[in-house]
């Protein structure tokens, strides 16, 4: 029997030599080594700048007390609330767990409450160094130098995060199966996190927290999962499956609930309002922006067109059609985007679902069984809404007890809104018997002024205002407003398009303007509305001095 060959000395039969193939396959890895040429890359790179882009446009940040807010906000201006300066201080969260910057939602929550009534002004200034920006050292640096005045709050808002409990209840369960050529398993887990936040009012003179203007509330964050693992063998090969579906809700989006939450508490207990009316909203349900999504997912692009479009045609942002317009025409998206900016949205034109919420959430109400439910989408989608009355609201807005009497001399602040997009022309009957317009002028050349937000007269929140309103010598004095569903100055006389800021010739009384309106228009499509004050004898002049009777 013959023994296999073997090297000399060794008793081990030789190695086999390494495939031609491997060697090649070695060698052109061994060739990766070395850098690659930049410019092979660069029609590679160039799609970067465009990956990089998010892939859903931004939508406006929203809580379930948005409209809440609002209420609130209407509320105060029917109540005359007088204007309130108003601070805060740092919002801390000890447990390092709710990294949100609350003091910034504390300003945004103010700043909607105040949108009409101009209830609250916030005095931005911060005191931390560590905190403070360009506006804030410019500040410091005027203030040191007498070249600028800080008002003084009146109010301040303190409070912090008072608890982050996580996981407080907590689930899983698990199964598994294993075989000689198969395993499976299932995991399914659910928790439960509180975060506490309480805020309180203060008086800044005093620093002193005001007993009773207090909010303490929390809110659940839950997180669930759920997860399918599987594995196999095919002869010598093996195959693994993994699918998950996680849920997290988020501390942002919570803590705005809070926060919101709290500043209506407090502004509604130091008004002393009826600021649950505004909590007791149907959307301030938990499911209400879910069952809207369902409804908006369930729907057809077509049927979601109508029924925005009928809404849009009651609040006067569209004129009737016979039939619905396509959704990529140019007046629909126009009309669109002036509703987004009226209600705060980012403007895009398009029927997004941000839009169909804001349009058809007056048409959501709470059941009998505790739902939400649809009321009155039939009516919409027939065609049968009916639309909002043209109405217009005007008020004196300075902060005196009697607004109907000023001494001379007075700066006279003033406010308008309409129920519906229209129109609007305003004019001042003043002490001299003169008629001038005020709106439109150069600074707003447009009439065409949009539903629900309150028109400056005049805007003082412009630090160049197109005019001022002053109240002259010892008399009476008006201002009326105007609004149509149509332009009216095509049909007007060509003496009353006068310019902006002077006297209209021919009219002497704001009666007499008002016809020429009802002429032009109609009374039944249009809403006009005049505010009359009076203005007191001026002051005796103070006795001039004397040097004791010495000449």
């Amino acid at each position: 029997m013959s023994k296999p060959f073997s090297r000399p000395g060794t008793d081990s039969p030789p190695r086999p030599r390494a495939p031609a193939h491997l060697l090649i396959a070695a060698a052109l890895v061994a060739g990766c080594a070395t850098p690659l040429p930049p410019k092979e890359d660069a029609q590679f790179q160039s799609y970067a700048s465009a990956s990089d882009r998010p892939a859903t446009r931004p939508v406006r940040s929203m809580s379930s007390f948005s409209d809440s807010l609002a209420c609130m906000d209407e509320m105060m201006r029917e109540a005359e609330v007088p204007t309130m300066l108003i601070t805060s201080t740092f919002i801390p969260d000890f447990s390092g767990r709710v990294p949100v910057a609350a003091k910034q939602m504390v300003v945004t929550a103010l700043s909607q409450m105040s949108r009409r009534s101009n209830a609250f002004r916030y005095v931005d200034f911060e005191v931390d160094i560590a905190r403070q920006d360009t506006v804030q050292n410019l500040t410091t640096i005027l203030l040191n130098n007498n070249q600028m005045e800080l008002q003084r709050p009146a109010l301040y808002v303190s409070g912090g995060i008072s608890f982050v409990d996580q996981n407080v209840i907590s689930t899983r369960h698990g199964a598994g199966l294993s075989g000689p050529r198969v395993e499976a398993g299932y995991d399914r887990n659910r928790g439960a996190t509180i975060v506490g936040l309480e805020m309180h009012l203060g008086d800044f003179r005093t620093r002193t927290l005001i007993p009773g203007l207090d909010s303490a509330n929390e809110v659940i964050i839950g997180n669930s999962g759920q997860g399918l693992d599987l594995a196999g063998r095919i002869g010598s090969y093996g195959v693994q499956f993994n699918v998950g579906r996680d849920l997290t809700q988020g501390t942002g989006a919570a803590m705005r609930t809070l926060v919101d939450l709290a500043l209506i508490e407090l502004a509604g207990k130091w008004t002393h309002l009826p600021y649950w009316r505004c909590l007791t909203l149907d959307n301030t349900h938990p499911e209400f922006r879910r069952q809207l999504r369902e409804w908006y997912d369930a729907g057809d692009p077509a049927t979601r067109s109508r029924l925005v479009q009928r809404y849009l045609i009651t609040r006067g942002y569209l004129p009737a059609f016979d039939q619905p317009l396509p959704p990529n025409s140019a007046v629909l998206r126009e009309a669109v985007g002036r509703f987004q900016a009226d209600i705060g949205a980012v403007v895009t034109g398009e029927i997004s679902f941000n839009v169909y919420e804001r349009a058809l959430r007056d048409f959501v109400a709470v059941g009998e069984d505790g739902q939400l439910t649809r009321v009155g989408w039939t009516e919409l989608d027939n065609g049968q809404a009916k639309p909002v009355p043209l109405a217009i609201n005007m008020q004196i807005e300075n902060t005196v007890k009697d607004r109907t009497a000023f001494p001379p001399g007075t700066n006279i602040f003033a406010s308008v809104t309409v129920s519906r997009a229209a129109h609007l022309f305003c004019y001042l009957n003043d002490a001299n018997g003169n008629v001038v317009k005020l709106l439109p002028n150069l600074l707003h050349p447009d009439s065409l002024v949009s539903a629900n937000q309150a028109i400056r007269l005049p805007d003082w929140m412009v630090p160049y205002p197109a005019f001022v309103l002053t109240s002259g010598k010892q008399g009476s004095e008006a201002l009326m407003c105007v609004a149509s569903n149509e332009d009216p100055m095509t049909r007007m006389p060509q003496e009353l398009n006068a310019g902006a800021l002077t006297p209209i010739h021919g009219v002497k009384t704001l009666g007499e303007m008002r016809k020429h309106f009802e002429t032009a228009v109609g009374a039944d499509k249009m809403a006009a509305q005049t505010l009359e004050w009076r203005i007191l004898p001026a002051p005796p002049a103070p006795p001039a001095a004397t040097n004791g009777g010495k000449k």
